[in-house]
């Protein structure tokens, strides 16, 4: 007997919706109180960045556990989203869920990244050292930080679009909801992997576009999960 006959996929739904609405408020709480001159991604200047990360080590701790936090939703909403969208398309739910997973592992990495600019800022072992090697040190987290969340973002991206495409097939949310999502989640990965190679498409108005779009996306259906849950035939 197949156990997954007995879950409710309304319930689950909330959860997965509520826990995209978490994501959100856990992000814009670390960008704002928390990350705020000491996250690569959240500024382009390496060398600022790596500066103000030696006199904050309990942000960089508070920040990595906050990133573990964020890590624990998505494999939440992933696992969720693929037990309400298999029965759908097995094979591009599954396929969604894995490469969803390991782009959550990618952005993790940042946590890691993190706590070792901490131990460098803290640990008197690294406080020996001269300020250039320290200030080297910390430019590589800040710069693999980087590196990992972007592949991350763009993995993530498309594991989404593949969720969204299963949401429009299925019509267990709204069209516009996933039509938008389908949409948005394809703009933030093809045009951040495209901007490594056109560099004009790294123009600051570009970036708040594609974000945007993304923040409305999960926002939208976030709120439709939570609230009303999925549809029922």
């Amino acid at each position: 007997m197949d156990s997954s006959a007995n879950l409710n996929p309304v319930a689950i739904a909330r959860w997965v919706g509520w826990s995209m609405i978490a994501t959100i408020i856990v992000g814009a709480a670390t960008a704002m109180f928390v990350a705020s001159g000491i996250d690569i991604n959240l500024s382009a200047d390496v060398s600022a960045t790596a500066e103000a990360m030696l006199g904050a080590e309990e942000r960089l701790r508070g920040k990595a556990y906050l990133g573990g936090l964020a890590f624990a939703l998505d494999v939440l909403i992933g696992v969720g989203l693929y037990l309400l969208l298999r029965k759908t398309g097995p094979l591009l739910a599954g396929w969604s869920l894995i490469f969803g997973l390991m782009a959550s592992l990618l952005m993790l990495l940042g946590a890691v990244f993190a706590l070792n600019a901490a131990e460098i800022a803290g640990d008197t072992a690294y406080q020996a050292m001269a300020e250039d090697s320290r200030l080297l040190l910390a430019s590589l987290q800040a710069t693999s930080d980087y590196t990992s969340f972007h592949l991350g973002l763009v993995m993530s991206s498309f594991a989404k679009a593949g969720f969204f495409y299963l949401f429009l097939k299925s019509g267990l949310i709204p069209k516009l909801i996933a039509g938008w999502g389908i949409f948005a989640s394809l703009f933030v990965g093809s045009t951040i992997v495209a901007r490594d190679f056109i560099p004009a498409l790294g123009d600051g108005t570009i970036t708040m576009a594609f974000m945007m779009s993304n923040l409305i996306a999960i926002l939208a259906t976030g709120l439709y999960l939570g609230i009303r849950g999925v549809r029922t035939r």
